[in-house]
């Protein structure tokens, strides 16, 4: 019984809800975001209006906290991309549902261009949906935010070039000589079937284990992001920051043998290779 009493509290509490007509909320450049604010209205009440913000900024900090660093001393931001609308003036829902719709262009806002979505450590660039509603002062005011991604496809994408590799104890950067002596003999080969792979597209290749003194346990295929950041004072921030790590061959594996190697990249964590001045 108590169980349905609360139940009953939650759905008779007053809401508002986004709803995009885009399930996946992907966007390119000069798309149309289409969607409505939903408004669950309990037993009606009066409001001082609807209002809709849309924003895409690039948040950079110098300390490594990323996202949580925001509004700090240390963070900066750039805005990309700003659109508001008044939804609804000020009146009063009625009793239930009302559903508002609502668009708006993807299109920077100023002089500089729209980047892809991108959640990092030292940079992020977040575009986002907000819907606040003020109810006068003896109610709570209602918001809702939500997220959408923008895509900015290559416009001369490059051309396919496999690229070989050779992974030999020799070829191993910040080793010394000591530990060098130390690490089994190995031998592999491989080749990525491209030198530049769009975000959208999996990271393809194969390799060939030629020889191995010791018996391998796994082998696998790890995706490191390197964000660099310069601030005004002339500090410069780097880190290089694991995202995927997945399995591609386990147990100790035949030599000579093509082994296959297939990665999707994981879409808000890593982007395009970008550059900018700001």
């Amino acid at each position: 019984q108590i169980c349905i009493k609360i139940y009953l509290l939650e759905m008779q509490q007053s809401s508002i809800d986004i709803k995009l007509k885009r399930v996946d909320r992907v966007y390119a450049i000069g798309d149309t975001i289409e969607g409505v604010v939903i408004v669950n209205a309990f037993k009606g009440w009066s409001h001082n209006g609807l209002n809709l913000l849309a924003e895409g900024v690039i948040h950079t900090s110098s300390s490594s906290r990323g996202i949580m660093s925001l509004g700090t001393d240390s963070s900066k931001q750039i805005q990309l991309l700003k659109f508001e609308s008044e939804l609804s003036g000020s009146g009063k829902f009625a009793d239930g549902i009302t559903e508002i719709p609502f668009e708006f262009p993807v299109k920077a806002s100023g002089s500089q261009p729209l980047i892809e979505s991108y959640h990092g450590v030292y940079i992020s660039v977040i575009y986002y949906i907000q819907v606040s509603c003020d109810r006068g002062m003896m109610k709570k005011s209602l918001s809702k935010d939500i997220e959408f991604i923008v895509e900015v496809p290559n416009s001369k994408p490059a051309e396919p070039k496999p690229t070989e590799f050779n992974i030999t104890p020799e070829s191993l950067e910040n080793i010394s000589k000591s530990l060098l002596a130390q690490i089994p003999r190995f031998k592999i080969s491989g080749r990525l079937h491209r030198s530049n792979y769009p975000i959208n597209l999996p990271f393809t290749g194969e390799l060939i284990i030629h020889e191995a003194s010791s018996a391998i346990r796994s082998v696998e295929l790890q995706l490191v992001r390197v964000e660099s950041l310069h601030n005004e004072s002339g500090q410069f921030s780097r880190e290089a920051t694991e995202v995927q790590n997945i399995q591609i061959g386990e147990g100790n594996i035949c030599r000579n043998v093509v082994v296959p190697m297939y990665m999707v990249f994981p879409r808000l964590f890593a982007c395009n290779t970008c550059i900018s001045s700001q």
